[in-house]
């Protein structure tokens, strides 16, 4: 078991609400895994899991999980239960198959998992190369701007969207639920961020209700019609459940690939040699996508609470506590990756728990993979010259890494 001053040290370099930190949190983390396996956090009441190894191993670890209360009370539990004006984010991020675990995670899986076969992804291939071509000639035709908004956003919203049946029409306000919803990810979310995922939890939820009675009626070749094809076949799937699962499909769906993408450019903008090398073998192409995913993690903690006591390093961990998963830290783990502070787009090894692993495993991994590529890829084609204009800014979310904007120019 680490000695107590060690584990002290390291934390007093864990702030995630330091904006410093967020700026670059790895630093940090090289402190917490080399001064211990687990750290108990006293601000968030978590316990800090920095290794690759264990990290791993925890999201297969059955003894976890991301709800208690397929098993536990929150009184049973030693939690208090959430407030009662926070009911519509809970309701809605509850219901999803995300936080649920077997056999509900199980049966929800198996449904939304047919829109993701091998075969229907790759069959997706050629709407998101037409499509990540035509956002890359726009920013190409006005000379630059803002990749976040003018590429990174828009391509994997609109391919969710797609996949989901939403009309075009109905895209704009997408993107702000989403982010005002994943607010509440955050460590020791504020009052107003929570009012905000609240709000946006209603009306998302109000909409998706709304379509679903039209597809009901008018039924399309899409995703939200198949699901009403199995709750009408009484395939277990409530209404409810129903639009939880379209709600994590666009948050998860899209946020992640947004990120990735401006922390992968503004990674290649301050490594130039890597980006030289891209430019000059698009066989890098594949690894890229890796090495960029691992380097700046676009989810940087994930949560499991613990349903039976657990054992780390000699640290007891009882039931009823929460542990944080460090994807970013356990990412650069030299255990695991050789020179894991260098970016390196040829590297082979890269084991990135990026999206996750385990039951919970990304559902979406292989077209986040495709939309990375497509997009990376247009954007060395059309923009062989792309460079930074702007020292780019961070967001001060910690949990979910970005930027604020990425502003470029040919």
């Amino acid at each position: 078991m680490a000695d107590l001053s060690d584990s002290d040290r390291a934390l007093d370099a864990f702030d995630p609400w330091d904006p410093g930190f967020v700026a670059d949190p790895y630093p940090a983390y090289a402190e917490l895994r080399a001064r211990g396996r687990v750290h108990y956090f006293e601000p968030t009441n978590q316990w800090l899991v920095p290794r690759h190894a264990d990290v791993s191993a925890l999201l297969r670890d059955r003894r976890l999980g991301r709800t208690y209360q397929h098993r536990f009370t929150h009184e049973d539990f030693g939690r208090t239960a959430p407030p009662a004006e926070h009911e519509p984010f809970h309701v809605l991020n509850d219901h999803g198959m995300l936080d649920l675990e077997p056999p509900d995670h199980t049966r929800i899986r198996r449904l939304v998992s047919k829109a993701f076969t091998p075969r229907t992804v790759e069959g997706l291939r050629p709407y998101v190369h037409k499509l990540a071509n035509e956002l890359v000639a726009g920013l190409v035709a006005d000379g630059g701007g803002d990749l976040l908004t003018a590429v990174a956003e828009p391509l994997p919203v609109a391919v969710i969207a797609e996949m989901l049946g939403i009309p075009e029409s109905d895209r704009a306000p997408l993107r702000p639920w989403s982010a005002d919803i994943c607010g509440m990810y955050e460590l020791n979310p504020s009052q107003e961020t929570a009012a905000k995922a609240v709000r946006a939890s209603v009306e998302f939820t109000e909409y998706l209700r709304e379509l679903i009675a039209v597809r009901r009626k008018e039924p399309g070749d899409d995703l939200i019609s198949g699901l009403i094809v199995a709750y009408e076949e009484g395939d277990r799937l409530t209404e409810q459940e129903m639009i939880s699962t379209c709600v994590l499909l666009l948050n998860a769906g899209h946020e992640a690939t947004v990120n990735a993408t401006v922390n992968g450019w503004w990674a290649l903008f301050r490594n130039p040699d890597q980006l030289a090398a891209l430019r000059a073998d698009r066989g890098l192409l594949s690894t890229a996508v890796e090495e960029l995913m691992r380097y700046d993690t676009p989810l940087q903690l994930f949560e499991r609470w613990v349903l039976d006591e657990i054992e780390i390093d000699g640290t007891v961990i009882p039931r009823g506590s929460e542990v944080a998963l460090l994807f970013g830290s356990a990412n650069h783990d030299p255990a695991v990756f050789t020179r894991p502070e260098e970016l390196d787009l040829a590297r082979q090894e890269n084991p990135h728990i990026s999206f996750s692993a385990g039951i919970h495993y990304c559902i979406g991994a292989p077209l986040a993979r495709i939309e990375l590529a497509a997009s990376l890829g247009a954007l060395l084609d059309q923009a062989p010259t792309l460079r930074l204009s702007a020292e780019p800014e961070r967001k001060p979310n910690f949990v979910i890494r970005g930027l604020e904007e990425l502003l470029v120019e040919l």
